[in-house]
């Protein structure tokens, strides 16, 4: 592209939901709107979310959620905090660190070389911010958002790049070297793979710390996979589905429910 064109900036579109004051959506337009000038290329899209939870149940009932669309590639954050202006000053930092990733990564691809940031695009280089998970009874949870998309193929060097990038827990992916539906997610300072049919990688094949999980995705269906959700206490839980044979993901939302990421 032309790096000389002036883009116009989009206006940043805000939804929200709870007891979310007009200042706060003012602030959430104007703080956001202030990152665009630090992205690598041009913003042609930004959303922000903000969410107030109410009663007492949680510490920091103010989420904020943003996702922009930098040339192509969605960029997302989502955080909370004790009040909705702390959570958009934190959304605004985070956005900051994710979009100096994007950047360091496009200059690589590029062939020049870029310099070491003050953050590393590993997860273990940020605090998390992350939402409470709301404590929704069992009895009441229910898979209220399912979401199938063609998968894409990479490389698990580039499948941690863009779970960061997203700022997901996981990534549900195809393993280009292996053809497999895969899950990479954190794991202690590192990554950790999911496989349907487990293969160890070469040492030295991936840029990130990364090992592989040695079992297997059991089989089963949605009703199997909440009760084994439950019973773990694990965040999500990677399947086989009954019927396709494809891997599937379970995982605890944070509003108490539960989402599933089917491949189309």
């Amino acid at each position: 592209m032309n790096r000389s064109t002036t883009w116009a900036a989009p206006e940043v579109a805000v939804e929200h939901r709870g007891a979310v004051s007009r200042d706060s959506a003012d602030h959430a337009r104007s703080t956001i709107a202030a990152v665009f000038g630090h992205a690598p290329e041009p913003v042609l899209f930004a959303r922000v979310r903000l969410t107030m939870a109410a009663g007492p149940a949680m510490a920091r009932p103010a989420v904020a959620q943003a996702n922009l669309d930098v040339n192509g590639r969605l960029v997302r954050a989502q955080v909370a905090g004790a009040t909705m202006r702390e959570a958009i000053d934190l959304l605004h930092d985070r956005l900051l660190v994710r979009l100096d990733r994007v950047g360091r990564h496009w200059e690589a691809r590029r062939g020049g070389r870029p310099t070491a940031g003050p953050h590393e695009w590993r997860h273990g280089a940020e605090p998390t911010h992350r939402p409470d998970h709301y404590p929704r009874p069992v009895e009441e949870r229910e898979v209220i958002r399912h979401k199938s998309f063609t998968l894409a193929a990479e490389s698990p060097d580039e499948a941690a790049f863009d779970m960061e990038t997203l700022d997901y827990g996981f990534l549900l992916f195809t393993d280009a070297e292996t053809g497999q539906d895969s899950v990479i997610y954190h794991s202690g300072e590192g990554y950790r793979l999911a496989q349907v049919a487990p293969r160890p990688r070469r040492e030295g094949t991936s840029a990130v710390p990364l090992t592989v999980s040695p079992h297997p995705p059991p089989r089963m269906g949605v009703r199997e996979a909440i009760d084994r959700l439950e019973t773990t206490g694990l965040p999500f839980v990677f399947f086989l589905d009954a019927r396709t044979g494809r891997g599937n993901v379970l995982y605890h939302r944070y509003d108490g429910h539960y989402g599933l990421i089917t491949p189309a």
